[in-house]
């Protein structure tokens, strides 16, 4: 079944297609909310709150064919509140320390990757998911101007200005 049945039939409250759709969508839901909150337990909240969202607002969707941009800006909207619900809530001490890179089990990761992750956290929130799309997803400006809603202009100039403060912050070496 394609993506335009499953929202017609989601849309007509059937709770499996809509299933059947996020499903489909987890693992791109998953790195856009992990580029953003970088802490896994922040990244699996954002993501059951923003299904929670669309699903009371499928009805609200104008062009199912659009479904995966649509529940993306649901996605970056709820990842956007958290975040500035953390910067009212946390003092600075606690706002840094939610941004740390989560090492868990990784003891091998090498210092330039931890370098780069590091410098990734420095980055705003737009910045730091565009660079992740466009490189480690290797999504196109194009996809990444779609998956975002802005114009591919917007994107390019972000997508400049994060690779020269990546450059600013890791030096001539890279």
């Amino acid at each position: 079944m394609n993506l335009e049945q499953l929202v017609g039939q989601a849309r007509q409250g059937d709770d499996e297609a809509f299933y059947q759709l996020i499903c489909q969508q987890q693992k791109q839901l998953y790195s856009v909310a992990y580029a953003f909150l970088r802490n896994e337990a922040d990244t699996l909240e954002a993501i059951q709150e923003a299904t929670c969202r669309s699903y009371l607002r499928l009805s609200r969707l104008k062009e199912p064919a659009h479904f995966r941009t649509w529940l993306t800006r649901i996605l970056i909207h709820v990842c956007l509140d958290e975040l500035k619900r953390k910067k009212r809530v946390a003092s600075d001490w606690h706002a840094g320390e939610s941004l740390a890179i989560p090492i868990g089990s990784q003891l091998e990761q090498t210092a330039e990757k931890l370098v780069i992750e590091e410098a990734l956290t420095k980055l705003s929130p737009m910045y730091r998911s565009i660079i992740l799309m466009k490189y480690f997803e290797d999504l196109t400006i194009r996809e990444i101007a779609s998956r975002l809603g802005y114009p591919e202009g917007t994107v390019k100039t972000w997508l400049h200005k994060a690779l020269g403060a990546l450059r600013k912050d890791l030096g001539k070496g890279w």
